[in-house]
């Protein structure tokens, strides 16, 4: 009961700061808000990027590697060794499909290189031709806006049928229908047999189909050298099977990949096994960083909070120095008083910090708005910025607390 009516008496104490002292008070409990806005708004904005920006890279696929010319990372070595490798072709790709057993699916696809497509007086230019194997729709779980895949005689025969990206449609045939209609691409006919959904607003979109003409291999393969130093990129993409660990896949591709070109066992690699983990590895040193950036802004701004809180409680003790020697002489325990004014700065600090966090809410809410781009608050981060401005509360009103609770009650009245 004790316990409960100085609670009590304590946040009723609190909000007579508020009403009675409103622009110093005011003043005060500004930098509290301004610190928690710092820290929240920081982190928030933090993982709301972060989550983006991973909720893309998860499009690439977990338990997916990429055999490629150039590593994701740790590019930084020697650049002529690594511009002299072979791009990888579809010689390794069929190798992997025939000794891998590692592997559940497997896909091989060449970036061609920027066509202009045609359609009537309609024309787009910079399209991004795509050759790619029969597994590609299964590896990356295409969407279709309308339409479909090659099936596979459409694919075993290098027919002219082409997907295409949602702006390619959109831009191309405006407004008409686009399955079933013919488009003209480097001199030859090919009717749209699929259009890939469009992609969404994230911030990194690695499977960006938007403004791709996907085209089967055999029918890339005759329409342009595959083998050309003039191709953009080829990369073959292999899909771990079931319980089967990434580490084991790439033990596997790489012995597979060696033996097939014919390296010595001293010989490095002349390929790269890259796979989604290394992304994510450089993106939290970046996040780390910025979420530091955040705390540091933010505990500069919280540090002012402290001082202006004590400051208060400084004031709250020496105008109430007669009611604590009245308490004392009574028998009040120096805990109550002491807990008193302790809950008292707790209680300023968290209405402080709770302006801070509807002021968050309110900027994201008004950002997300303005910039097509989801922010939100999380719970996580709502209950870190209660839990600081009860730990400045604490720091805070320590000091004023233990000067009330040591005052002598004889001294206090009369000098109150």
């Amino acid at each position: 009961m004790i316990i409960f009516r100085v609670f009590t008496e304590s946040i009723a104490q609190a909000f007579q700061q508020l009403r009675s002292n409103r622009m110093r008070s005011f003043l005060s409990l500004l930098g509290i808000s301004i610190g928690i806005f710092c820290i929240i708004g920081v982190l928030s904005a933090v993982d709301s990027l972060e989550d983006n920006v991973r909720g893309s890279l998860e499009k690439l696929g977990s338990d997916i590697i990429y055999v490629t010319k150039w590593p994701w990372r740790d590019a930084s070595g020697d650049w002529w060794e690594l511009i002299k490798r072979p791009n990888p072709d579809y010689e390794d790709y069929a190798v992997i499909e025939e000794k891998s057993h590692t592997s559940g699916l497997a896909t091989f696809y060449v970036v061609v290189g920027f066509k202009t497509v045609k359609f009537g007086s309609n024309s787009v230019e910079g399209a991004v031709l795509i050759g790619s194997t029969f597994e590609f729709d299964e590896m990356f779980q295409l969407d279709y806006y309308k339409g479909r895949y090659f099936s596979p005689n459409e694919y075993h025969y290098g027919s002219n049928k082409a997907v295409i990206g949602y702006s390619v449609a959109e831009e191309l045939f405006a407004g008409v229908e686009p399955i079933g209609r013919t488009m003209k691409m480097a001199g030859r006919k090919y009717e749209v047999i699929g259009v890939i959904e469009k992609a969404g607003d994230d911030l990194l979109n690695p499977m960006d189909f938007d403004d791709v003409i996907l085209v089967s291999y055999p029918n890339a393969r005759n329409l342009a050298n595959l083998k050309s130093r003039y191709i953009l990129d080829t990369t073959i993409a292999v899909k771990a099977g079931q319980n089967v660990s990434m580490q084991q896949l790439k033990d596997e591709l790489k012995v597979i990949l060696r033996a097939k070109r014919r390296l010595k066992p001293k010989e490095d690699d002349d390929f790269s096994l890259n796979e989604l983990s290394m992304i994510s590895s450089i993106f939290d040193s970046f996040f780390g960083v910025l979420n530091l950036i955040g705390i540091i802004i933010g505990l500069f701004a919280m540090l002012v909070g402290i001082v202006s809180v004590a400051n208060i409680m400084f004031v709250s003790v020496k105008e109430r120095t007669n009611i604590i020697g009245i308490k004392k002489a009574l028998g009040a325990k120096r805990f109550v008083i002491l807990l008193e004014f302790l809950i008292e700065s707790i209680i300023l600090c968290l209405i402080g910090g709770v302006v801070g966090l509807l002021l968050v809410s309110g900027i994201i809410r008004v950002l997300s708005n303005a910039i097509e781009f989801e922010m939100y608050l999380s719970f996580g981060n709502m209950v870190l910025g209660v839990m600081v401005s009860v730990i400045v509360g604490i720091i805070s009103g320590v000091i004023p607390a233990l000067q009330a609770a040591r005052m002598d009650p004889v001294e206090a009245m009369r000098h109150g």
